[in-house]
């Protein structure tokens, strides 16, 4: 039988609309204890799109731990849960690309949802409470520094003002017979998506020498060659106009990559742990044939296995994917239906490359991506993903 998971979700706005925030936590139904925690400060917002943000970031944590449970959603927010439930309407074209999102995460029918009074979804309230706190003081929530899981005190109540916004919004709402689908094959008009415009840094003193270079080696820096990449696509980007926000993996040689490029469009960058290369443990700087010699037995299971780390305490491929995965549905939450300039590694972009096409782990070894290419995946409001470029190097000849 398959496994059953809980996803607890609410959101908030201190003004409705207001600066906003989301909280969302899978917990394990036997145990009580919290698997996964996410939140996210959405700028301005209402109450009921961060609550359906919040669902869907609950729905994305739960099936990154396992895509074949089933999920029980308890939740708060009347509104959502009955919409979601299919007894009331959607109306507001806000919230119907949302709805359209969280169902496309898990088939219907693996998904149910539960009405709980707000005293009893304390944790992700606090979540919820904690990201729009971060984003009050200019920064975002970050794991490390939530308190939801300890916490046992009563989470501060919303004022009369802000319930009487959710209760008017749910008389608007609901409650009518659930729309019908559309007949025929088209899909509805799921508006602008996001687009992720994946660029791998450029070359380092150990890429023409193809050494593994991950996140737990020296970090180094960019070579002459590679700063001469970074330029020519931070031209080729500037000619094209279409970057709104520039984010980064944090390790030196995306910073300084992404650093050639948000100078010339006029942005800032901004650095996702997420997004770092693959720790690749006792392998880091040798080359495939130095690994082959030394660790022939290693190296053979996890080219078999995604599942497998490398020697001396690496990273799995399983486990990157899960951390891309988040840092992924963060990156499209807060940039939804924008176009963003990820700069990250050889590893990162495969793995959002091969979720888009649903594509096995095996194809991680099946593509090539050269220093300073550049990819792009579009995503949109129901879920799914376009791959629109691979590998292109066009701006370096």
């Amino acid at each position: 039988m398959p496994r059953t998971l809980i996803v607890e979700a609410d959101g908030g706005s201190r003004g409705n609309p207001g600066p906003a925030g989301y909280g969302a936590v899978v917990l394990d139904p036997e145990t009580g204890e919290a698997l996964a925690e996410a939140a996210e400060f959405l700028g301005t917002a209402t109450n009921n799109v961060a609550e359906y943000k919040g669902l869907v970031a609950g729905l994305r944590a739960a099936r990154a731990l396992d895509p074949e449970a089933r999920i029980h959603v308890r939740m708060d927010s009347k509104l959502v849960v009955e919409q979601m439930s299919g007894r009331w309407q959607i109306k507001h074209p806000d919230m119907k690309p949302l709805a359209a999102a969280a169902r496309a995460i898990f088939p219907p029918e693996q998904v149910t949802y539960e009405w709980i009074p707000r005293a009893q979804n304390k944790h992700a309230d606090r979540l919820a409470n904690e990201a729009m706190d971060a984003g009050k003081n200019g920064k975002q929530w970050e794991p490390r520094n939530s308190t939801a899981a300890l916490d046992t005190a009563a989470v501060p109540a919303r004022s009369a003002a802000a319930r009487a916004a959710d209760e008017a919004a749910e008389a608007a709402e609901a409650p009518e017979v659930a729309e019908a689908p559309a007949p025929g094959w088209g899909a509805p008009d799921l508006g602008v998506p996001a687009t992720l415009v994946l660029l791998r840094h450029g070359e380092t003193a150990l890429t023409p020498q193809k050494r593994f270079s991950g996140s737990g080696g020296t970090d180094p820096e960019l070579s002459p060659a590679g700063r001469r990449q970074a330029e020519a696509a931070a031209a080729s980007l500037a000619a094209r106009g279409t970057i709104q926000a520039v984010v980064s993996s944090p390790l030196r040689r995306c910073r300084e990559t992404a650093e050639a490029v948000a100078a010339r469009l006029g942005l800032e960058v901004r650095l996702e742990e997420g997004l770092r290369e693959t720790d690749f443990g006792a392998w880091e700087g040798l080359t495939f044939a130095e690994v082959r010699e030394r660790f022939p037995d290693d190296l053979d299971a996890w080219l078999a296995s995604a599942a497998v780390a490398p020697t001396g305490g690496g990273e799995s491929f399983e486990a990157v994917a899960r951390r891309v995965a988040v840092a992924r549905d963060k990156l499209l939450a807060r940039y939804a239906g924008k176009t963003v300039l990820v700069v990250t590694h050889v590893t990162p972009i495969k793995t959002l490359v091969r979720l888009a096409l649903g594509a096995p782990p095996e194809s991680l070894f099946r593509m090539e991506l050269s220093a300073a290419s550049l990819s792009a995946v579009a995503y949109y409001a129901d879920g799914n993903a376009s791959l629109r470029l691979l590998n292109d190097t066009s701006h370096l000849r």
